[in-house]
């Protein structure tokens, strides 16, 4: 695999951080080009060169979470749901600026759709058929209602400042997947 120039990945990084910035200022649709690479002091060729438009951008940024999600996934469903859901709700804060303007933003309304039908994906083969819990429940209902409870969770989290550490949340949320799932 090549190794990617410093410079490019710095101005990428500087791109996206832009976009998130202006989107947490002004709607989406009323951001240019020309506003971005303003805000992240690149040419506007740099970001064409990286991006077919804006739309492209959000989208690869939009991507590139619920990647990262993804391959997180991969390795918490070895744990519980308690000590799974902890690195998430990190994640989470860590990334603070990118979920508080992607689930406020009226901007990107896509974003909440696509958390959402992620978290529904990853939590179709959770549902526990063994134990007897889940007799007479449909899977889908299970799996819409906790991948609905979990995103909602998530939005209020954020949007409301974090007002509980990540590992208190994702405790909590933790012990309710596992009497959900």
């Amino acid at each position: 695999m090549a190794k990617v120039d410093r410079r490019i990945l710095k101005s990428q990084e500087a791109i996206k951080k832009a976009v998130i910035e202006l989107m947490s200022e002004k709607n989406f649709d009323d951001i240019t080009i020309q506003d971005i690479s303003d805000r992240a002091n690149v040419n506007r060729g740099t970001i064409y060169l990286h991006y077919q438009d804006k739309y492209d951008l959000l989208d690869k940024l939009i991507e590139a979470h619920i990647n990262e999600l993804r391959e997180m996934c991969e390795w918490a469903c070895e744990l519980d749901f308690i000590n799974a859901t902890i690195p998430f709700f990190e994640y989470f804060e860590r990334n603070y600026a990118f979920f508080s303007t992607m689930l406020a933003s009226k901007g990107a309304p896509s974003f909440r759709t696509r958390f959402l039908a992620f978290f529904i994906e990853e939590f179709k083969d959770e549902v526990d058929k063994t134990s007897g819990k889940n007799n007479g429940l449909s899977d889908d209902i299970i799996v819409q209602f906790t991948g609905t409870a979990y995103v909602g969770v998530v939005e209020w989290w954020i949007t409301n400042g974090m007002p509980y550490p990540p590992d208190v949340v994702a405790k909590q949320v933790g012990t309710l997947l596992e009497r959900s799932l």
